[in-house]
């Protein structure tokens, strides 16, 4: 008898279930490479290839969403509801913003309207929130700048130049 995973008659396999729980299990919103990187000394028998098919799978069954890419590599996260993100315009670092005015944002989603918020006549499928900026870490490198005027470009400059 095969066992399936979940609803989507999809054959469960100790691969599938190792991609998704590494996936699930961080708030680092890992790529592909991430995961394989992860799991490779696990599963000495996991491609690369395998990862990403997985995740395409995972993707269409709504278990997984893609949150955009971050230089260059499609990012991923396993909390599904609609939420925002911070990226870190210099590192890449990704982290979940709570979003204070939650109900509005799924009423939204959900295609209704509320008093003084109209759809424009949309139905919304689905919203994607990304907030560029500088982490702390790539905030604090620019030190010896005027915390007003620090911008991306100007600590990706002052690093190139420190060979960081």
């Amino acid at each position: 008898m095969v066992r399936l995973m979940g609803d989507t008659g999809r054959k469960r396999s100790r691969q599938r279930e190792a991609i998704l729980e590494v996936i699930r299990s961080t708030s680092a919103h890992p790529g592909a490479q991430w995961v394989y990187d992860r799991l490779k000394p696990r599963i000495p028998g996991l491609s690369l290839a395998t990862v990403y098919r997985n995740i395409r799978g995972f993707r269409e069954e709504g278990q997984v969403i893609s949150v955009g890419v971050v230089n260059g590599e499609e990012r991923f996260d396993g909390l599904v509801s609609p939420h925002p993100h911070l990226v870190c315009g210099c590192c890449g670092k990704m982290v979940d913003l709570p979003c204070p005015d939650e109900a509005v944002l799924k009423s939204l989603t959900a295609g209704q309207t509320t008093a003084g918020n109209k759809t424009s006549g949309f139905v919304i499928d689905y919203r994607k929130t990304l907030f560029y900026g500088l982490c702390p870490d790539c905030a604090g490198r620019a030190a010896g700048s005027d915390a007003g005027t620090i911008t991306v470009a100007k600590v990706k400059r002052r690093l190139v130049k420190a060979g960081a």
